[in-house]
């Protein structure tokens, strides 16, 4: 699925990483963040289409893809500082965001953080408020903030992502995530992307991202925001209700399954999805 290498370039964060990122295309910029343990080349569709419109740029978080492999920053706050600086080093401005499942909890991260001065728009997918559940909490606050964990399970993956299993988990975890409609040969790269991720690195981000709550940063978001989700994905459609209702103006898609409609919407209906963003882009 390789992209050109003179779409390939690189820069260094304040903190010594060596990042890599793709860029594409001319005019209204977008810069999309792939998801825990995956690279740019999951958005090969959306930067194939979406350039010939728009200054297409995919960012391989640290430790992810060609990026540098660091032993430290796999935070979700150190990912959305990382944005920043790739901001700033393009000198970016009127930005739309693109964040897909931990991707769209950087850009929430990004939000808190530095607010709207360089950003216009954002685009969240498959994303939910809270992914560890409270015992505490109501069925109705549980079907609203989307947790997929317990607290248990959530340490229980982090010790297997850090043990010998972690590779088969990985695998298990994509499988479950994608539909048997995806072609055997992107299935078997997104799992041999998540694999080239080490399991520490691996454990130390998604423990990191499983504890962060969004609960009080999605409600503040004030530029236009478009939330995608997938009807057949174990993303719940009410967590992305609940999203839609806390972002005043924003607009909710959901993916029917025979549309590609689990957690890899973008590549499974490629097609759509790139329509459905092209239309978001237009939109004032």
């Amino acid at each position: 699925m390789g992209l050109a290498d003179k779409e390939s370039h690189y820069f260094y964060t304040n903190d010594g990483v060596k990042l890599h990122y793709l860029d594409k295309g001319e005019g209204q910029v977008i810069v999309m963040l792939p998801s825990w343990s995956q690279s740019v080349e999951q958005y090969h569709y959306q930067i194939q289409t979406l350039s010939q419109k728009y200054r297409t740029i995919a960012l391989d978080m640290r430790g992810h893809g060609l990026s540098q492999q660091v032993e430290y920053g796999y935070k979700v706050y150190r990912l959305a500082k990382d944005v920043d600086e790739l901001l700033v080093h393009l000198s970016l401005d009127n930005v739309v965001l693109l964040g897909h499942a931990l991707g769209a909890a950087v850009i929430l991260c990004y939000w808190d953080l530095f607010g709207s001065d360089k950003i216009s728009k954002l685009i969240l997918v498959e994303r939910v408020a809270a992914l560890v559940s409270n015992p505490e909490w109501t069925p109705q606050e549980i079907a609203d903030f989307g947790p997929l964990v317990d607290p248990d399970s959530a340490m229980e993956i982090y010790n297997t992502l850090i043990s010998a299993k972690g590779d088969n988990y990985k695998a298990i975890l994509l499988n479950h995530q994608m539909s048997s409609k995806m072609p055997a040969k992107e299935k078997q790269w997104l799992i041999q992307n998540s694999i080239n991720f080490p399991g520490k690195l691996a454990a130390a981000l998604i423990y990191n991202h499983f504890h962060q709550d969004w609960r009080d940063v999605i409600p503040r978001i004030t530029v236009p925001t478009l939330i995608v989700g997938g009807r057949a994905s174990p993303t719940s459609v009410s967590s992305q209700e609940w999203m839609h209702q806390q972002i005043k103006g924003s607009q909710l898609v959901i993916f029917d399954e025979e549309e590609g409609g689990k957690h890899f919407m973008f590549i499974e209906g490629a097609d759509q999805f790139n329509h459905l963003v092209d239309e978001f882009m237009k939109a004032h």
